[in-house]
């Protein structure tokens, strides 16, 4: 992995973080694309950059942070099913990650039932986070969980999870930014340790992972600040229906390279 695969993903991070598209998928299929190991370095650069991405949210939002402890009690509830399933999971998600194939058959589920969500949630009552309740959190969290299937798209899940329970667009949009941030907290503590108790690495290299680490972050949350205003203004305007055909042809193009067997291959 080199510095410019470092620069690229981070870009697409930023980019695709908050968008109904799927960073992780995303970034598996440019991993493959470029030819870059998937070796457990990687993987952990791929959960860390996000968290980068994500605390974005903290400093466009940052007044929301400190209205009340309701807000926060809200945010614990819905990652509440995502601590669960990933602690149970991790091994088979790590698995998933390896394949651009799962990813695009992810890419064209998800895309078509972004093609109809507007009309199937099109009444609702819930325009502000301080009218959501714990048990929407919740269910909202446990619509969160479904992403974590690559190409699914976290975003995508916790706004039709949260459409699905009346929140309009903009509100379960919002929501579904908070609740990354505690989300992608836990996970990149959690994988960091895992990394560092299991690979014995020597100061140099240790040094060489952190830069990268770093580097990948900062990017990730620059393009992050300039991507979440702009995807609110389009949703709001636009709704979702781009987004699917998006996910749909970009999934179709997916299939196609890896069964022609020149460009994606299973790492």
């Amino acid at each position: 992995m080199s510095i410019i695969h470092v620069i690229i993903l981070a870009i697409i991070e930023g980019i695709t973080e908050f968008l109904p598209v799927s960073s992780t998928g995303h970034m598996v299929i440019a991993s493959s694309l470029m030819g870059i190991s998937k070796d457990e370095f990687v993987k952990l650069f791929e959960i860390v950059i996000q968290l980068g991405a994500i605390l974005a949210v903290v400093v466009l939002y940052f007044k929301r942070f400190f209205r009340s402890l309701d807000f926060y009690y809200k945010l614990i509830v819905g990652v509440i099913p995502a601590v669960i399933l990933g602690i149970l999971l991790k091994k088979h998600i790590d698995k998933l990650l390896e394949s651009p194939l799962v990813v695009a058959y992810a890419f064209v589920i998800g895309g078509v039932i972004l093609l109809f969500v507007d009309k199937w949630f099109n009444k609702p009552t819930v325009t502000k986070e301080q009218d959501i309740s714990y048990l929407t959190a919740f269910k909202i969290g446990c619509f969160q969980c479904l992403a974590m299937v690559p190409g699914v798209s976290r975003s995508a899940a916790s706004i039709v999870g949260g459409m699905s329970q009346k929140l309009n667009r903009t509100a379960a949009a919002e929501f579904s930014f908070f609740l990354a941030v505690p989300t992608m907290f836990g996970a990149t503590l959690k994988d960091l340790w895992d990394f560092h108790k299991d690979n014995h690495l020597d100061s140099g290299t240790l040094h060489h992972d952190i830069i990268y680490l770093l580097i990948g972050s900062a990017i990730a949350f620059v393009v992050a600040l300039l991507a979440i205003r702009t995807f609110i203004t389009f949703l709001e305007q636009k709704g979702f229906k781009l987004f699917g055909f998006y996910r749909i042809l970009a999934g179709l193009v997916i299939i196609i390279l890896y069964y022609s067997g020149n460009t994606l291959h299973n790492m």
